[in-house]
C-alpha cells in the first residue's frame, strides 16, 4: 500500500491534514479548564450535526460497536425484547450483541441488498399489544450491501401503532455524510464513529440520546460500568470525564465538526451524493450492478459493486493493492467473494474518485473482465462535468 494514495475503503475515511494535525497534540491536563475549552465545543458540535435540539451527546474512548452496546445496557434489562431486521452484516452483529446481552430478540429475515422493511415491522409492532417491544434497532446504512434504509419510514411505522417502543439507529457508515434528522425521524438513540464521516481516526464511539432514553437509563438494568451515560454526564457537569479521556482524538471531533458545519451539512450531503452518483455511473459503464436493488436504496457513501458469476470479486481488492497500492473494500458475510466494495465518504473529492475509479478499471482489465478501459471514468466525469457547470 502506499501512504501516498487515497484510500477507498467505507472507513476509516481518509484524513484531512488539519484533522490529523488536530490529533497529534502535546499533552495536557485533561483536569484542567482547558479540555473543557475541547470537550464543550465537540458535544455541541455532534449535536448539530445530528441535527438535533434536545438530544443529549455522549463520546466514549471506543467504536460504533462500543456504541451499540451503549444504547444497549443504558436502556434495556435482561429479558427485554427488541425487534431488528437482519438485511446486512452490521445488522447481523447487533442481533448477535442483543443475544448476547440476554435480550429477546424478534428477528426479521430481509434480502441482502434490500433495505429495513418498515410496512414488516409495523405488523410486528400491531400484533404486540403487550407492548413488550422495548426497542426497534435500525441500521440506516448497510455498510455491507450498500444499502440505505428509510428511517422515517420505520418511525412512522411504530408511530402509527401508537407503540412506545424507542428507536435505536445505526448511523456509524452515515452521519456527517448522508442526511441524518434524528429530531424529525424521532430517534431515541443514534450511535455513530468517528473514522467515517468525522475523518477521523478509529477511536469514539459518538452517541445523541433522547430525552426519551435518558429516562430509559433510571429502568435500566444490564450491567453497565465503562459505558454508563451517567457517570459521563457526571463527568461533563465538571468538565471532565469519569477516566481519562482520549484528549487528542476529542480535539480532533471538534475541529471536524467545525469543518463539516463550515461547509454547510446541505453542501456536506450534496458532496456525497454528486460523488455517489458518479461512482454508479461507471459501475453502469462496465455492465456492472450494484448490490442494493433499488435506486432508492443506494447508499450515498458506500457502492457494492457485483461480480460475473464465477469470479471472485476479492481477486480486484487483493489486485489493487498488491500492484497499484489502493485499498478498496472486500465483500462480507453472505456476499464475500461476489462483491467489492467502493467507499465514498468522509474527505473525498470528485477528483480523488476519479482515481479511484481509474484504478478500478485497471484493475478488472488486468484480471481480464470484460471492461473497457476508461468507460466508467468518462462516465463519472460526465456527472462530475455538469455538476460543476450547474454548481450541484
Amino acid at each position: 500500500m502506499s501512504f501516498q494514495n487515497p484510500v477507498f475503503i467505507p472507513g476509516p475515511t481518509n484524513m484531512p491534514e488539519s484533522l490529523r494535525k488536530a490529533v497529534d497534540m502535546p499533552t495536557i491536563d485533561h483536569r484542567s479548564p482547558l479540555f473543557a475549552e475541547i470537550l464543550h465545543p465537540a458535544l455541541a458540535g455532534v449535536k448539530q450535526v445530528l441535527q438535533s435540539k434536545t438530544a443529549e451527546i455522549f463520546i466514549f474512548p471506543s467504536t460504533g460497536t462500543g456504541g451499540w452496546e451503549t444504547a444497549l445496557t443504558n436502556t434495556l434489562s435482561p429479558g427485554d425484547r427488541v425487534l431488528v431486521a437482519r438485511n446486512g452484516m452490521f445488522s447481523a452483529r447487533w442481533i448477535d450483541m442483543c443475544e448476547r446481552h440476554g435480550l429477546v430478540v424478534e428477528v426479521v429475515e430481509t434480502a441482502w441488498g434490500t433495505g429495513i422493511p418498515a410496512a414488516r415491522f409495523q405488523e410486528v409492532l400491531h400484533g404486540d399489544t403487550a407492548h413488550s417491544i422495548k426497542a426497534v434497532l435500525a441500521t440506516h446504512n448497510e455498510t455491507a450491501t450498500g444499502v440505505k434504509s428509510d428511517i422515517a419510514a420505520v418511525r412512522r411505522a411504530i408511530d402509527t401503532e401508537s407503540h412506545p417502543a424507542m428507536l435505536f439507529v445505526d448511523g456509524v457508515s452515515s452521519i456527517a455524510s448522508m442526511d441524518f434528522r434524528m429530531e424529525d425521524w424521532g430517534v431515541d438513540i443514534a450511535v455513530a464513529g468517528s473514522q467515517k464521516g468525522f475523518m477521523l481516526p478509529a477511536g469514539l464511539a459518538i452517541l445523541g440520546f433522547s430525552p426519551k432514553a435518558i429516562a430509559a437509563t433510571e429502568t435500566a438494568t444490564l450491567p453497565r460500568t465503562f459505558f454508563d451515560i451517567r457517570d459521563m454526564a457526571k463527568g461533563y457537569a465538571n468538565n471532565g470525564f469519569p477516566y481519562t479521556p482520549p484528549v487528542g482524538l476529542l480535539n480532533g471531533l471538534k475541529m471536524s465538526c467545525d469543518m463539516l458545519l463550515g461547509e454547510g451539512l446541505e453542501q456536506v450531503f450534496a458532496r456525497h451524493a454528486r460523488i455517489a452518483n458518479g461512482v454508479r455511473a461507471a459501475v453502469s459503464a462496465w455492465g456492472l450492478e450494484l448490490c442494493a436493488r433499488a435506486p432508492e436504496l443506494y447508499s450515498d457513501t458506500v457502492s457494492a459493486i457485483k461480480t460475473p458469476e464465477g469470479f471472485d470479486a476479492t481477486d480486484i481488492v487483493a489486485h489493487a493493492a498488491a500492484k497499484y497500492g489502493v485499498a478498496f473494500g472486500v465483500g462480507l458475510g453472505e456476499v464475500a467473494g461476489k462483491v467489492f466494495r467502493i467507499g465514498h465518504l468522509g474527505s473525498l473529492t470528485d477528483v480523488m474518485m476519479l482515481s479511484g475509479l481509474a484504478t478500478a478499471e485497471m484493475c478488472m482489465v488486468d484480471l481480464d473482465l470484460d471492461v473497457t478501459l476508461g468507460s466508467g471514468v468518462a462516465a463519472a466525469q460526465e456527472i462530475y462535468r455538469q455538476s460543476a457547470k450547474t454548481g450541484e
